[in-house]
């Protein structure tokens, strides 16, 4: 029988997992924990490899070889971010990687849609008087949609999905892609980033994480933007410089953002801080923040995407195992 492990699996996936073993009589083992070298076990007893983490695996080109010269052929991860994988170092120790490219677009994009609504209306600013029993609306009057223009910086699979939504709403949709898409052209206007900067109200990130991609907005970009603009990045923390978005939050250069990824969030997403607090300094500083909404990563968190991310790794590795091309390989 074919053995698999997938690592960092939660419960909220064992049914998807557990649904697809029966199907295609798989030996699934599931961990708990993220892997690293230092917690590797013996993959000679394993056919597959399926991994699911923020934080890099880590390893060199032995570790690679190492995973390679036990017998598994391949890794993957069941989200789209790739970045916790040496890529070029598993290829080269002949393994493929695979990764979920599309597990429920619409997942990502409403998540964005419904931190684009909350910083139109100024929720965040609501929510912090109210906790301290100020019930006050003076200076916040909001924005409806249909009124403002919405940046897409990032029109794929979930930006594309995106702007349909902010279409259909009557919202004015610009858009940055280095490879627009004509099928998206009837929802959405392609601009250079500078146009989205400057005339948005607010800007949505969906970028892969490559080296393009880090730092795509740093200090000189918050300068273009509008004071009262927001900005919303459900893509990946590294794609924005940390330290100049939160001068920028703090100075009114911009006037809010809605995070659901951060530089460092591996330390301090899906866990209960309570007792200890965050350590992070950045991630303290954007909790501290009035005008900040920080969710901890979970854009993807849906029913149909988690069944989908499940099933769509499994097949991949599936068709490796059986010497077939995987739709997904990188």
């Amino acid at each position: 029988m074919t053995k698999i492990l997938m690592t960092s699996v939660r419960a909220d996936e064992e049914l998807a997992i557990q649904a697809f073993a029966q199907t295609h009589d798989l030996d699934i083992t599931l961990s708990r924990e993220p892997l690293h070298p230092d917690n590797m076990p013996d993959f000679s007893a394993y056919d597959g490899l399926i991994v699911q983490q923020t934080a890099k695996i880590g390893g060199d080109l032995a570790f690679y070889q190492h995973l390679a010269q036990q017998g598994l052929k391949q890794i993957t991860t069941r989200t789209a971010g790739y970045d916790m994988i040496e890529v070029a170092l598993a290829q080269a120790a002949g393994l493929k990687v695979t990764n979920v490219p599309a597990y429920s677009p619409r997942s990502v994009a409403e998540m964005a849609l419904m931190q684009i609504f909350r910083l139109l209306r100024r929720t965040w600013a609501f929510d912090h008087r109210v906790a301290e029993n100020d019930f006050r609306w003076a200076g916040l009057q909001a924005r409806e949609i249909h009124t403002v223009t919405v940046g897409i910086i990032g029109a794929g699979r979930i930006g594309g999905t995106l702007a349909q939504l902010l279409h259909a709403l009557g919202a004015r949709v610009l858009a940055y892609d280095t490879q627009p898409q004509d099928k998206h052209r009837a929802y959405l206007t392609y601009v250079d980033k500078a146009t989205v900067l400057s005339e948005s109200d607010v800007i949505s990130l969906h970028v892969d994480l490559n080296p393009s991609s880090v730092g795509l907005l740093r200090a000189a970009d918050f300068k273009q933007m509008q004071s009262h603009a927001g900005l919303v990045n459900a893509s990946r923390g590294q794609v924005i410089d940390t330290t100049d978005l939160i001068a920028a939050l703090q100075t009114g250069e911009i006037e809010s953002a809605a995070l659901d990824t951060v530089v460092g969030e591996s330390a301090v997403f899906n866990q209960d801080l309570r007792t200890q607090g965050v350590a992070d300094t950045h991630i303290q500083t954007l909790l501290d923040l009035p005008n900040v909404i920080l969710t901890p990563h979970v854009a993807f968190y849906t029913n149909l995407a988690i069944q989908n991310m499940v099933e769509t790794a499994l097949t991949d590795v599936l068709r490796i195992i059986n010497d077939l091309p995987a739709e997904n390989e990188i």
